[in-house]
C-alpha cells in the first residue's frame, strides 16, 4: 500500500469532518465540460493528483481554464499507449476536479496538481478539437449507514492499520487520517486511491455507487495484501540470518526455499532433482547409460538454474528417460490370423506375405532371433507403404514412417552433439520416443533418394542402422550412449534401387513388387479402390455401380502406370461427378459403363502402341524399364551422305550412348557375313534416334533393338511389327541378360505384342512372371545377334 504525498494527507485532514463535495446538492455541475484524459492512474474525488501535461489536447484544455476557479472532467484511458484518445478510447465514468496549482516545466512540459470533487458521467460527446468536450451527468454515491457498514469500517481500518505498520515506506499520518475519516465513501475513495491494484480495477471501483460495495471489494484487496506482507516478514526473518553472500539471485533462491516450505512443498529443486531420479530409474537402461544419466543428474544438482548448461544437462535427461529402453509390445505370433490380415489389406503380393509370414514362424521358435531388414523395390503405386502399415497391424507392432527422399545432412540420422545450440538426437530415436516402444515397424520410405552434401552422407549414416550385426549397439550423437535397435523391423522403400549405394544395398533382403498386370487391377479396383472412395465421397453400393468393363476400359485407356494411383484418381472423379449428379437432380441410382467414361473422364487418354507400329526399314520395337513401369521403346535409324559417322539423339544416357556405338561396331565388324556393301559406310552417315525426346532415358538393355535397326536400315528390310526385343550386347555379339524383365513383358503384353525376343539367360526368370502376363506370348530366346535377327527380319 502506498499513500500519496503528505500534502494529500493535509488536505484530507482539513476535509474530512465535512461532507464529501459530490453528496453536496449546492455543487453545481455545468453541463458541458472539458474532458482531459489521464493514463496510467485514476482520479478519485477527495484526493490530489500530481498530472504531467505534455499531449496538445491537454495543453489546450489548460489554456482555457484557470487555477481555482475552472473544474475539468479527468477519465482515464483503456490504453495507455493512444496518444491521441477519442471518446472510444476512454472509460465513461470520471472524476469531477478543480485545478489548484499550474507549474511550467522546461522543454515544454506543464505539471498540474488536482483536487477530486465528484463522480460524473460522459453523456454525449460535444467536441474532440482543439480538445475533448462532452456533456456530462453528476453521479451520487449511496452511502446508507447500518450495522453491518459501520463492522465493515471498522474492520477495513484494522487492516489497512496493520498493512501500514508492515509497509516500511508509508508516513505515520495515514494512520491518523484513517482514523478521522468517518464518511464510508470517503474512506473507501482514500484507500483505493492508495491500493496496488491494476487500473481497471480502479476503474471499477470508482464505478462503484455504492459505498457498502466498494468497502467490501476494498477489505477483499487489503486482505490478500495483508497475507503477502505478513509472509514476506516472516520469510525474510527467517533468511536474514542464512544470508551471508550480498547476491541478489542467492537471496531469492532462499526466499522461494523459505515459500515452498511454507506450502509444506519443500525446495522446488530438491523435488525436480528427486523426480528426474526416479524417472531415470523407472526407465530400466542398461548399467552403463545409467550411471552417466546418474553422474549428469549429479552435475545438474550442482549447477545454479540461471546457468546455460543446466537447461543443456536437463534437457539431455529428459530424453534419456523418455526413451524406450525397455518397452515393447509383444508379438503377434498366430500365423493363420496374420495372413488374413495380409490377405484383407493387399492383393496378391506372394513374396513379401510369404516372407513376413516366414519371419512370424521364426520368431514363434525363436523368440529371441534377430529382426529382419527388407527393402522393397517396385514402381509407384504398387503398395509399398501401405505395406508397411498392413505388416505392423499383422505383427500386433507400432508403425513408424520418415521420408528420406530430399534428406542432405546425416545428423538428421545420427543427430547433433550437445554442444550446438538446440542440439536434438536425430530422426530415429525422436521417432521411437514417439511410438514408445523399442521393437516397432520402423519404414525409411524413399532410400534411392537420399542427397548428399558438404554436411554429410545420410545414407552412410544409415549403414548401423541397417546392419543386424552393429545395431543392437546404434550410438546418436546427442545421445551418446549405445542404444539396441535390434528389435526393430526396418523396411527400406525404393522405386528402383541403383542409387542406393552398394554397401546399404548389401544390408537389406531385397523384395521387387514388380508393377501389376490388368487382371490384378481390375481385382484391386473392385476389393479395395471402388469400395474406398464409394465411401470418402458419401455414397454406396446401391447409388453407384462402376461395371468391370468401365473399370477395364480405365485402366486401359486413361491410366498407363504399374500401379494403381491414377486408377484411384480416375475412380474418385468418376464418383465426384455421380455425388454431383445426385445432388443436382435428386437422383437416387448410377450405374457407369464403358460409354459413360468420355463424359466423365474427357477422351481416351493412351492410344494403342500398335498405331505407331510401322514396317519401314530402320525402325525396331525395344523394351524399357523405367521407374513407373515397363513400356516400348522404338528405336530409329537413318543414313545420309557423309563419311560414316554416328549421331545419337533422343535424351539418351552414357550407356545407352556406349550401346548404340556396340550396335554400330558390330555391323561394321560384322558387314560381310550380313550381306552389307561395306562402301555404305564410307559413304553415308548414320543417325540413332529414340522418340520422346523430352524423357531421360538409360541403359544397355537397348542393345538388340539397336542393332536390328541398323540391318534393318542397310539391308532395307523392315522388322516384324509383331515383334518387340530387349537384351545388351556385346562386341563379340553375344546377348546378355536384363532387368525389369516383369515390368518389360507387361508393358508388351498391354500393347499386342505377340513375341517377345529375350536373352537366353533370362529364360530362368520366366516362371517369376505372372501366368496372366505371358498368356497370349511367344518367347523366343536367344544367345546372340544372328539369332535375334533371324526372328526379327525373318531372315537367314
Amino acid at each position: 500500500m502506498i499513500t500519496k504525498d503528505p500534502d494529500s494527507i493535509e488536505h484530507y485532514l482539513h476535509n474530512e469532518n465535512k461532507e464529501l463535495r459530490e453528496q453536496n446538492h449546492e455543487f453545481k455541475l455545468p453541463d458541458v465540460m472539458g474532458i482531459l484524459p489521464i493514463r496510467n492512474t485514476v482520479a478519485y474525488p477527495g484526493t490530489v493528483t500530481p498530472l504531467a501535461i505534455g499531449r496538445q489536447r491537454s495543453k489546450a484544455l489548460l489554456a482555457d481554464t484557470k487555477p481555482n476557479e475552472s473544474i475539468i472532467g479527468l477519465v482515464t484511458q483503456h490504453n495507455p499507449k493512444t496518444d491521441r484518445p477519442d471518446f472510444d478510447d476512454i472509460y465513461s465514468v470520471g472524476t469531477v476536479a478543480s485545478i489548484l496549482k499550474v507549474i511550467k516545466m522546461p522543454q515544454g512540459l506543464t505539471h498540474v496538481v488536482v483536487h477530486g470533487i465528484a463522480r460524473f458521467r460522459i453523456k454525449k460527446p460535444i467536441a474532440i478539437e482543439p480538445y475533448l468536450k462532452a456533456r456530462v451527468q453528476l453521479l451520487d454515491v449511496k452511502a446508507r449507514m447500518t450495522k453491518k457498514l459501520r463492522a465493515l469500517i471498522v474492520s477495513v481500518r484494522q487492516t489497512a492499520n496493520r498493512v501500514i505498520a508492515l509497509s516500511p515506506n508509508v508516513p505515520e499520518e495515514a494512520s491518523v487520517l484513517l482514523e478521522n475519516i468517518e464518511n464510508p465513501s470517503a474512506l473507501a475513495d482514500f484507500l483505493a486511491a492508495n491500493l496496488s491494484l491494476d487500473i481497471a480495477e480502479k476503474q471499477n471501483l470508482l464505478e462503484e455507487l455504492d459505498a457498502a460495495k466498494r468497502l467490501e471489494k476494498i477489505s477483499v484487496a487489503l486482505a490478500n495484501q495483508l497475507e503477502v506482507l505478513e509472509l514476506s516478514h516472516k520469510i525474510q526473518g527467517r533468511v536474514r540470518e542464512s544470508v551471508e553472500k550480498n547476491q541478489r539471485e542467492y537471496f531469492l533462491q532462499e526466499q522461494l526455499k523459505a515459500i515452498q516450505s511454507e506450502l509444506g512443498k519443500g525446495d522446488l529443486r530438491t523435488e525436480e532433482l528427486r523426480e528426474i531420479g526416479q524417472n531415470i530409474k523407472q526407465a530400466k537402461m542398461p548399467e552403463k547409460v545409467e550411471a552417466e544419466a546418474l553422474r549428469e543428474l549429479d552435475r545438474l544438482g550442482k549447477i545454479p538454474p540461471a546457468s546455460p548448461e543446466y537447461s543443456v544437462i536437463r534437457t539431455y535427461l529428459d530424453w534419456v528417460c523418455e526413451l524406450p529402453w525397455s518397452i515393447k509390445t509383444e508379438d503377434r505370433l498366430d500365423i493363420n490370423q496374420a495372413e488374413r490380415i495380409l490377405n484383407r489389406d493387399h492383393y496378391d503380393l506372394r513374396k513379401v506375405k510369404k516372407r513376413i509370414l516366414e519371419f512370424l514362424a521364426v520368431r514363434k521358435l525363436h523368440p529371441t532371433g534377430k529382426s529382419p531388414i527388407l527393402c522393397f523395390v517396385g514402381p509407384p503405386g504398387v503398395g509399398k507403404t501401405s505395406l508397411g502399415q498392413s505388416i505392423a497391424r499383422a505383427m500386433g507392432r507400432k508403425f513408424i514412417r520418415i521420408s528420406l527422399g530430399g534428406i542432405r545432412d546425416e545428423a538428421d540420422i545420427r543427430g547433433h552433439r550437445r554442444t550446438y545450440i538446440g542440439a536434438l538426437p536425430g530422426r530415429i530415436l525422436q521417432e521411437l520416443r514417439k511410438a514408445a516402444s523399442k521393437n516397432p515397424v520402423f519404414m525409411l520410405d524413399e532410400l534411392d533418394k537420399i542427397g548428399a552434401d558438404f554436411r554429410g552422407d545420410p545414407a552412410s549414416a544409415l549403414l548401423e542402422v541397417l546392419d543386424p550385426e552393429q545395431n543392437f549397439s546404434f550410438t546418436d550423437h546427442y545421445l551418446d550412449q549405445p542404444f539396441n535397435l535390434s528389435g526393430v523391423m526396418f523396411i527400406g522403400t525404393a522405386n528402383y534401387t541403383e542409387p542406393v549405394p552398394p554397401a546399404l544395398r548389401d544390408r537389406m533382403e531385397v523384395i521387387e513388387l514388380p508393377g501389376y498386370t490388368e487382371h490384378e487391377k481390375l481385382n484391386i479396383a473392385k476389393k479395395y479402390l471402388i469400395p474406398r472412395q464409394l465411401k470418402e465421397h458419401g455414397l454406396s453400393k446401391n447409388r453407384l455401380s462402376i461395371k468391370d468393363e468401365a473399370t477395364l476400359a480405365t485402366i486401359r485407356d486413361y491410366t498407363r502406370e504399374a500401379g494403381v494411383r491414377n486408377l484411384e484418381r480416375s475412380i474418385a472423379a468418376i464418383c465426384r461427378a455421380v455425388a454431383t449428379e445426385i445432388a443436382k437432380t435428386k437422383k437416387r441410382r448410377a450405374t457407369i459403363g464403358k460409354n459413360n467414361l468420355a463424359k466423365i473422364l474427357g477422351p481416351r487418354q493412351f492410344e494403342s502402341e500398335l498405331a505407331l507400329r510401322t514396317g519401314i526399314p530402320g525402325v525396331a520395337t525395344g523394351l524399357a524399364f523405367t521407374p513407373v513401369g515397363g513400356e516400348l521403346l522404338f528405336i530409329e535409324s537413318a543414313s545420309m551422305p557423309g563419311k560414316g559417322g554416328l549421331v545419337l539423339t533422343g535424351h539418351i544416357g552414357d550407356v545407352m550412348k556406349e550401346s548404340a556405338q556396340a550396335a554400330f561396331s558390330i555391323v561394321k565388324a560384322n558387314a560381310k557375313k550380313l550381306k552389307i556393301d561395306a562402301n555404305k559406310f564410307k559413304k553415308f552417315d548414320y543417325h540413332i534416334h529414340v522418340p520422346a525426346g523430352a524423357i531421360p532415358k538409360d541403359g544397355p538393355s537397348a542393345g538388340v533393338a539397336m542393332f536390328t535397326s541398323l540391318v534393318s536400315l542397310l539391308l532395307g528390310k523392315a522388322t516384324r511389327p509383331e515383334v518387340a526385343m530387349t537384351g545388351e550386347i556385346t562386341l563379340r555379339g553375344l546377348v546378355l541378360p536384363v532387368g525389369g524383365l516383369q515390368e518389360k513383358i507387361l508393358a508388351a503384353k498391354q500393347s499386342g505384342i505377340e513375341t517377345v525376343i529375350l536373352p537366353a539367360r533370362n529364360k530362368k526368370d520366366i516362371p517369376e512372371v505372372p501366368a496372366e502376363a505371358k498368356k497370349g506370348l511367344r518367347f523366343e530366346f536367344v544367345k546372340n545377334t544372328t539369332e535375334a535377327l533371324k526372328i526379327a527380319l525373318n531372315t537367314e
